[in-house]
């Protein structure tokens, strides 16, 4: 193996896309990307379901960083962050908060030299370690939003109904109407972060 090792800032790298200002929404353009899905519905706060496929994600995330990193090219980079896809079936239920009839697709976003051999191959290697049900229902797979809008939400995710209204407002404001689904990138650590010090980019596709 090689002994020089790549570092990698994903983050800083896709910055337009994982940054947000607090204040005014920004247009962004989304290319398209890859990443590890686990769909499921309900509320995420009471559902074993939404926790268990955060842990399936993570786990095969990590195994994956570390395959590259003791690979034959190897590249150190950070983990990025949980993302979140959030509708339902009539998107009445989403917007008045019945939880139970909401679905999602927790998601963690992949660089672009993993490919689905690698994925076979960390899922594997999970399973051996910490197998859980939720790892059978992860697949890897292409996103793309395209135009949206965004907006840093700081504080508790019981508080963004005023930040996601100001979005959807700025949207219509640009002639453009809401498409696809609401969209939420998790910056803060949910498990050590206090709920008012949060920090959650609201991302709102639209059609141009």
């Amino acid at each position: 193996m090689s002994e020089t090792v790549e570092k990698v800032d994903y983050k800083k790298r896709l910055k337009a896309i994982y940054t947000a200002p607090a204040g005014a929404p920004v247009v962004v353009d989304v290319p398209a990307m890859n990443f590890l899905m686990v769909d499921g519905i309900g509320d995420p706060n009471t559902v074993p379901a939404f926790g268990a496929a955060v842990e399936a994600l993570y786990g095969v995330a990590y195994a994956l960083k570390f395959m590259v990193k003791k690979s034959a090219r190897p590249v150190d980079y950070g983990v990025m962050p949980l993302e979140g896809l959030w509708w339902a079936d009539d998107m009445a239920a989403f917007r008045s908060g019945n939880r139970a009839a909401w679905r999602w697709t927790a998601m963690i976003m992949q660089p672009d030299i993993i490919g689905a051999a690698e994925v076979a191959e960390a899922l594997a290697a999970t399973r051996r370690k910490r197998p859980t049900p939720a790892l059978e229902l992860l697949r890897f797979e292409a996103f793309a939003e395209g135009h949206a809008a965004q907006v840093l939400h700081v504080g508790s995710f019981a508080t963004e109904p005023p930040t996601i209204e100001r979005l959807h407002t700025f949207i219509a404001a640009q002639g453009r109407r809401l498409e696809g689904k609401h969209h939420e990138i998790y910056l803060s650590d949910m498990r050590r972060t206090a709920p008012e010090k949060l920090r959650t980019i609201i991302r709102q596709p639209f059609a141009s």
